[in-house]
């Protein structure tokens, strides 16, 4: 299959209604933290305001921001946190283009012309009953061209490392280019460690799945082992580790950001345990973003889908970011597709097929 972007369809900002709209009113912040009363917040779909006479896009956007109006005219998305005593934030509650503020959500134009709401070909009603076939298709024509003119992310969760087979898919994905960043929390660096070490994830042996005597004391040493190298990193040069995900992302310059959670053991060095912190570090690869695939993990697939947007601009194109979530459980996959927070292609699959058959297809 073939890829080609849809095409963005912009307002037209001609017709008599943005004509007679007004500027925007931004009313300065009084507070660190502390929007003024009637700011507008952001969503995850292209928004235009119109800032002395001229309606303009706003970029790198996320929901549930502030829009702020710079000092150098240009418009920042903020979140609450980061708002600053005398920023000029943009207020209107309504997005119509009565207040100069218009939300616009039909801009994506589909191979037959139409442009609407459901512009990525996205489908209600998946379930384990659906064919997937040509999602499957879909996703790794997106892949091939991402890997040379887009950012993706993989959001992993742990039992992407619990097979042997699945590890070296992700390796193969890694090395080959169809990833530029992964999102993960500890568990799932900290057992695909385990696996490069003992050959175990969680005890059991990643090639037959059978319990390890003893095995499940095997993640807890190589916690250990990593602080005492002081990280991860040192610990697999001093180990000479090789494989599967951490090491092969190492290798290959890929950046691996790690979010910290009440319930981890350790965690690895690595891990970022301030969540403001490691948010504001995953942005930066979701503000860039034109592909994000989330792997059985519904709490860091829908903390992405909070800080990605519905489109990105590339080389002063707009174009949408396209995002695919997988999992076994129909019930994580509502659930994100309910949180209202993006746009998504969802998958019913165990995590270690939908692998195999991903890099079969890449293969070919």
């Amino acid at each position: 299959m073939s890829f080609r972007l849809p095409i963005y369809r912009a307002p037209d900002f001609t017709e008599d209604v943005f004509v007679r709209a007004p500027d925007v009113r931004t009313v300065a912040a009084r507070q660190d933290g502390v929007a003024p009363e009637g700011f507008h917040a952001t969503s995850m779909y292209p928004e235009y305001f119109k800032i002395r006479g001229e309606w303009r896009l706003i970029e790198g956007t996320r929901m549930d921001c502030v829009p702020v109006l710079r000092s150098d005219g240009s418009l920042k998305a903020t979140e609450f946190r980061r708002l600053k005593t005398g920023d000029h934030v943009i207020v209107g509650r309504n997005d119509d283009g009565s207040e100069g503020i218009y939300l616009y959500t039909k801009g994506f134009v589909c191979d037959d012309g139409d442009a609407s709401t459901d512009s990525f070909a996205f489908r209600s009603g998946r379930s384990r009953e659906t064919s997937f076939a040509s999602d499957y298709e879909r996703l790794v024509s997106l892949l091939r061209h991402d890997a040379y003119h887009g950012h993706i992310i993989w959001v992993l969760g742990p039992a992407v490392v619990f097979d042997e087979e699945s590890r070296n898919a992700m390796e193969y994905i890694v090395e080959n280019g169809y990833c530029h960043a992964v999102f993960g929390g500890n568990a799932v660096a900290t057992h695909d460690l385990e696996a490069a070490m003992f050959g175990t994830a969680l005890g059991q042996n990643i090639k037959t799945g059978e319990n390890v005597p003893g095995g499940h004391y095997n993640h807890l040493k190589l916690l250990n082992r990593a602080a005492r190298a002081g990280s991860a990193k040192e610990m697999i040069a001093e180990y000479e580790l090789d494989g599967g995900l951490v090491c092969t992302c190492q290798k290959n310059d890929v950046p691996l950001v790690l979010a910290g959670s009440i319930r981890d053991d350790g965690p690895l060095p690595e891990v970022v345990r301030n969540t403001g912190e490691v948010q504001d570090i995953m942005r930066k690869h979701t503000s860039r973003a034109t592909m994000v695939v989330c792997l059985g993990t519904q709490l860091h697939s829908i903390a992405t889908g909070n800080l990605t947007p519905s489109y990105t601009v590339v080389d002063g194109r707009v174009r949408p970011v396209f995002i695919y979530a997988v999992d076994i459980s129909e019930f994580a996959l509502n659930k994100l597709r309910d949180r209202g927070s993006l746009e998504v292609t969802t998958i019913v699959s165990n995590i270690q097929d939908f692998l195999f058959k991903v890099v079969q297809l890449l293969m070919k």
